[in-house]
């Protein structure tokens, strides 16, 4: 699938394997698409990390998705396609009625049973990262209005991850949030409009972390 506004490898080829210093992936259902433009919107140009979202939306639902995010996204957005690699400094979507699973350097689509009542699942998206890039994850709940999302930061976190939630009271449906709340002691509980800056102050610090080993 060519992303649109950019040419294929002009700015954001993969980087070796192993080198991702951290994968970003977010859940939101209810609400979510005013959240994620709010997130997404607060990202630099060159933000270093794949980001990978699981928006709750229809089964009929066209892909209008991703055009509405690259509108205020300054990085490239598309829907995933089954085995495709892992590329850093991208929005990843996962399609309507697939479950999105991320394994070592690419990502595989399932259509097995909905989890949660929901296909695609957070859970299987934050659980398959948490299996495959550990403590390197960034897992982030959104809006909602159901439990989605609560078993998967748990995994994030038992796996050495980084779990952020939107302030509940900042949700326009706040029991996702909630319940995950419940689940796992969050590192971050935020206003939505500050989740975005903090994204990109942590890969910063990542980056500067990594250059002081050198």
């Amino acid at each position: 699938m060519r992303i649109r506004g950019r040419v294929p490898g002009e700015m954001n080829s993969a980087p070796p394997a192993g080198e991702f210093r951290q994968l970003v992936v977010i859940g939101a259902s209810l609400g979510g698409l005013n959240a994620l433009k709010t997130v997404l919107s607060a990202l630099p140009p060159d933000f270093p990390c794949p980001i990978v979202v699981v928006q709750h939306r229809e089964k009929t639902t066209e892909d209008l998705l991703t055009g509405l995010l690259e509108t205020v996204c300054a990085l490239p957005v598309a829907e995933t396609e089954d085995k495709e690699p892992v590329a850093w400094g991208r929005v990843y979507l996962a399609p309507v009625n697939y479950h999105l699973l991320v394994e070592e350097g690419h990502f595989a689509l399932s259509v097995d049973g909905p989890v949660n009542h929901t296909r695609p699942s957070i859970d299987v998206l934050f659980e398959s990262a948490a299996e495959a890039y550990g403590e390197r994850v960034v897992g982030v709940i959104l809006t909602g209005a159901n439990e989605d999302g609560a078993r998967g930061l748990a995994a994030v976190k038992e796996n050495g991850g980084i779990a952020v939630v939107q302030d509940p009271s900042t949700a326009e449906a706040p029991r996702m949030p909630e319940a995950a709340l419940a689940a796992v002691t969050a590192d971050a509980v935020l206003p939505l409009e500050a989740i975005g800056p903090f994204l990109a102050k942590l890969s910063m610090k990542k980056r500067r972390s990594r250059h002081a080993r050198r």
